[in-house]
Parts: C-alpha cells; sequence; structure tokens
C-alpha cells in the first residue's frame, strides 16, 4: 500500500485523512483482525439457530411424540426457558466483562453452551431438555454480552459499524442452517431426526472455545486496567501493521485515554445507578430500552417461534412445505440484513430505522388482512398473500432491526458504563422474549389472526417513537458517538484533545508502516 492521505468522507475529518489506503483485502493484518471479529461475531449464530431449531422441531413428529406433543403453555415453557437462563446470567455477566475482560466471558459461555448441548442431545425426557435449554441460555448470555463490545472495541475504525451491524445479522447465518438441518432431518425415522440439529448447535462454542485464547484483549479495557503499552502495541498490531507512531494509532489510543478519563471525572465507581443519572444517560437509556422491546414486541416473535402455528392458521400443514419455507425465508432475511448492515454508515442509523419501521407496518398490517379473508372465506390466494407479506414484512425488520439494534446500542454508551448499558438492553430483550415465547402460543391458540391486531396497534407507537427519539450517528468515531448525547462540546473536546496529544493537525501525512517502506520482517504481536 502506498502512503498518503485518504479522506473518506463524513463528520470527522482528521481521523479520516488518517484512514490507510487501499483494500483491507491487501493487507495482511486487516485479514487477521477480521478473522478473529468473525470468530467473536458467530456468538449470534448459536442464538439464532436456537430459535429456527425450535420452529423446526415443532414440525416433526418424532420431537412432539418424544416430549409428549407439548402445546400452549408447555410449548411455551419448552422456548422461552433458554431465554429464563438467559435472565438468570444478566445479573453477572457486566461484573466479568469489566473485571476480567473481554475474552474470558466468551471462553466461559462457549463452555457452557457445549455442556448444555450434549444435555439437550441426550434428552429423554421433557425435564432434561428443560435442564439443558437453561444451560445453553446461561452460557448465551456471558457470550452475548462480551463478543459485540469486543468487536466493536477492535475494529477498524472505517469499519466499525459494518462489522458490528453484521453482528446480529448473523443470526440469520444459525437460523439458514438449522432450517435446512430440520428439514433434511425430518425424514430419519427416529429420534436421530431432532437430535442431529441438537448437536449441531453446539459447533460455533466448540470452535470460540479452542481459538478464543488467541484472541486479542480490547485496547479500551487494557488502558482502563492501566495496561497502556499492551493497549499501544494491539492496535498497532492491527491497525497500521506494527507502527506505533502511526498518526491513525496515536490517534485511536490518546482518543480513547481522553474519553475514560473524561469519564472517570464524572463517576469515579460505576454503578447501576449511573446508566440513570443524567440527562445524556437517560437519553441513552430511553432509546435502548425502546430498541429493545420493539426488537421483540414487531410480530416477529410470531414467526420466529411459531411459524408452524401461523401457516396452520392459513391452511398450510405440509411439515415438508412448512421447513422448506422457513428455509428459504432465513436465507432472505440472511441477505436483506447484511446488505443493510453495510450500508448504515452511507444512509445512517435513522434512515434505516424509519424506513424498516414503515415498512413492518405496512406489511403486518397486509398479513393481518389477508389472514382475516383466509379465515373468513377459505382462500388459497389471501394464504398466499399472507406468505408473501410474512416476506416483506421480515425484510423490512431486517433494513434496521436485524443489523442495527446491537451496534446502535454499544456505539452510543460511554466506556464505562458500556458493558452495563448492553446487560440492560439484553435484560430488556430477554423479558421481552419470555411474554413472547410462553404469551403468543396460547394467545394464537385463542384469537387465531384476531391477535395480529394488537401488533398492528404497537408497530404504529414504535413508528412514533423512532422518529421522535432516534439520534443520528453515522461517520462518528466510536468515542466520539458515545459523547454525542452529553452535548457537542463534549465531542468536540475529546476530538480536540486527542488530536493535540497525537500531534496531529490539518494536512498531517500518514507515516508509512513497517511494511509500507518494504521491509519484510512481520513483528508478532507480544502479550502480557
Amino acid at each position: 500500500m502506498a502512503g498518503g492521505l485518504v479522506a473518506t468522507g463524513g463528520g470527522n475529518n482528521d481521523i479520516n485523512a488518517l484512514i490507510h489506503p487501499g483494500s483491507w483485502l491487501q493487507n495482511s493484518r486487516l485479514i487477521k483482525l477480521n478473522l478473529w471479529l468473525l470468530l467473536l461475531l458467530i456468538t449470534s449464530s448459536t442464538n439464532g439457530y436456537d430459535g429456527s431449531m425450535m420452529n423446526g422441531l415443532q414440525t416433526l413428529e418424532q420431537w412432539k411424540s418424544a416430549f409428549n406433543n407439548p402445546s400452549g403453555g408447555m410449548l411455551g415453557l419448552l422456548n422461552c426457558i433458554q431465554t429464563v437462563g438467559c435472565l438468570a446470567a444478566t445479573p453477572l455477566a457486566p461484573y466479568v466483562t469489566d473485571g476480567l475482560g473481554r475474552r474470558i466471558p466468551i471462553l466461559f459461555g462457549a463452555t457452557v453452551m457445549i455442556v448444555g448441548t450434549i444435555a439437550q442431545t441426550l434428552s429423554h425426557n421433557v425435564g432434561a431438555f428443560i435442564g439443558a435449554r437453561f444451560c445453553i441460555g446461561f452460557g448465551l448470555t456471558f457470550a452475548a454480552n462480551a463478543a459485540p463490545l469486543l468487536v466493536t472495541e477492535l475494529a477498524y475504525p472505517s469499519q466499525r459499524a459494518p462489522l458490528t451491524s453484521m453482528y446480529n445479522s448473523l443470526w440469520y447465518s444459525g437460523a439458514i442452517i438449522a432450517a435446512w438441518t430440520t428439514y433434511g432431518s425430518f425424514r430419519i425415522n427416529s429420534s436421530w431426526a431432532w437430535r442431529l440439529p441438537s448437536v449441531l448447535q453446539g459447533v460455533p462454542s466448540v470452535l470460540q472455545l479452542a481459538l478464543m485464547w488467541f484472541c486479542p484483549e480490547s485496547p479500551r479495557w487494557l488502558i482502563n486496567k492501566g495496561r497502556e503499552a499492551q493497549a499501544l502495541k494491539t492496535l498497532a498490531y492491527y491497525h497500521a501493521r506494527s507502527n506505533e507512531q502511526d498518526p491513525l494509532v496515536q490517534f485511536e489510543y490518546n482518543e480513547i485515554k481522553e474519553a475514560i478519563a473524561l469519564d472517570q471525572q464524572v463517576a469515579s465507581s460505576v454503578g447501576w445507578t449511573d446508566l440513570f443519572a443524567t440527562p445524556g444517560n437517560r437519553k441513552r437509556m430511553r432509546i435502548i430500552i425502546g430498541l429493545a422491546f420493539f426488537s421483540q414486541w414487531s410480530g416477529n416473535g410470531l414467526v420466529s417461534y411459531y411459524l408452524n402455528r401461523v401457516f396452520d392458521t392459513i391452511g398450510i400443514t405440509s411439515v415438508s412445505t412448512q421447513n422448506l419455507i422457513n428455509g428459504l425465508l432465513q436465507i432472505f432475511n440472511f441477505f436483506v440484513a447484511v446488505t443493510a448492515g453495510l450500508l448504515c454508515d452511507k444512509l445512517g442509523r435513522r434512515t434505516l430505522f424509519i424506513a424498516s419501521n414503515i415498512g413492518m407496518l405496512v406489511f403486518f398490517c397486509m398479513q393481518t388482512i389477508c389472514s382475516a379473508r383466509y379465515a373468513i372465506s377459505g382462500s388459497h390466494t389471501a394464504a398466499n398473500a399472507v406468505i408473501a407479506a410474512i416476506f416483506l414484512y421480515y425484510g423490512s425488520y431486517d433494513i434496521a432491526y436485524t443489523p442495527l439494534i446491537v451496534s446502535y446500542t454499544v456505539e452510543i454508551l460511554p466506556y464505562h458504563l458500556r458493558a452495563k448499558g448492553f446487560t440492560v438492553f439484553n435484560f430488556v430483550i430477554s423479558l421481552a422474549l419470555i411474554f413472547n415465547q410462553y404469551a403468543n402460543p396460547i394467545a394464537l391458540d385463542a384469537l387465531g389472526w384476531k391477535y395480529y391486531l394488537v401488533y398492528c396497534v404497537w408497530l404504529a407507537f414504535e413508528l412514533a417513537f423512532i422518529l421522535f427519539f432516534l439520534v443520528e450517528t453515522k461517520n462518528l468515531t466510536l468515542e466520539e458517538t458515545a459523547a454525542l448525547f452529553d452535548g457537542d462540546d463534549k465531542v468536540a473536546e475529546i476530538h480536540a484533545r486527542a488530536a493535540a496529544d497525537a500531534h496531529i493537525g490539518a494536512g498531517k501525512a500518514r507515516t508509512p508502516s513497517v511494511d509500507e517502506k518494504g521491509e519484510t520482517d512481520m513483528i508478532e504481536q507480544q502479550r502480557h
């Protein structure tokens, strides 16, 4: 790569001018970094796999007969117990993430999930299956609390937002594998029809347990713990090919130090009440709690866990057809979510959320009307229209809620509140999920398509909330985005102090890294 300046546009001209030119595919260190980030991103695949697997298992006669044809409250319990496990671990996860680093909770969570997966696969009664799913949820909370934080705190500046957006988008990678696994396994005339999908759920955790020992730690966590030399080495190794004097590395390093120092001036010890202690924090938490509820209470819970029940209401009862549609839907969701995530800096978060909410409202109302027409007339055209509406609704949901809810949450929280704030986000999601997973099958049995009317009204409220409260954050660094809610003066102060500490002024050229000078010696990262 040649030296020089690159202006990529956006709100922060100084750091944009320091971004290294050329494709990241030509930079061996960024390739290595992004492979580590991919290992973190697959945490979300485990969660997506679970939802889609439980959808598929409900269509399998082998699974239903093994667990006494669960329905109503028991079916709700079998689904929601994983979320109850998540909820049980929620108070503990942020202390491990802040105290022991971002890597340790991922390793611990992966270990617990592997144990849960083995127990789930070997289950011979409802009690064992419930206990195993609780264990999976408990471990998932630790891994899911730390993984997106480490992604956003390690990523190269120009790739941070798209990569963090990929975290939740990869939920569908797990969902795709589970959907097509159950589509194939339903033909197995034994309990392995449901045990095979269950055992595959542990694959991402096995990969993480084997490899996370070698993954770099968060530079922000290292600086906060006084390990500044190691933090600088990590930033330099991955962001500038080991050149610690590279202006980009110096700017990042000093901006992190200044942001953490300013946060520590405000609160020397951080408690849960600090999340609501200032006007800026209350604005953050209002948005975070709102997005957490909206991500689960937008009608998507009906399809995510009870798609077969929705199909039953429109006369589609074939196991093969139900699993085929589920598999195609997950592939469609994946491509829409990934595309939207890659466009988040170009189009902006607010634009994507508004478009998403408008689309969800329109197409869920379409689904409701067509379901009502089928219930009244038995029209096959209406049934087909319901399927089309489900795809269009999910396409709208995937524009923002799949790729952005995690990335937006972690980027608007300052470092000292990031783990606890993200825990609140996950806690609210767990509460919303428990309601969805337990109440939805009961409500569908009792009300049928009329239950959809509740979500139509709620979706209208969601759109109004987004229009009034969501703040745009595109093209800012992680520290500047977090400071945005505390006033423009704090954003400017962090930026100015970091630039001054790094001795960066207007028009300063970037120092070439070791590889750009033609040296072939690759300096491996030192761990302390």
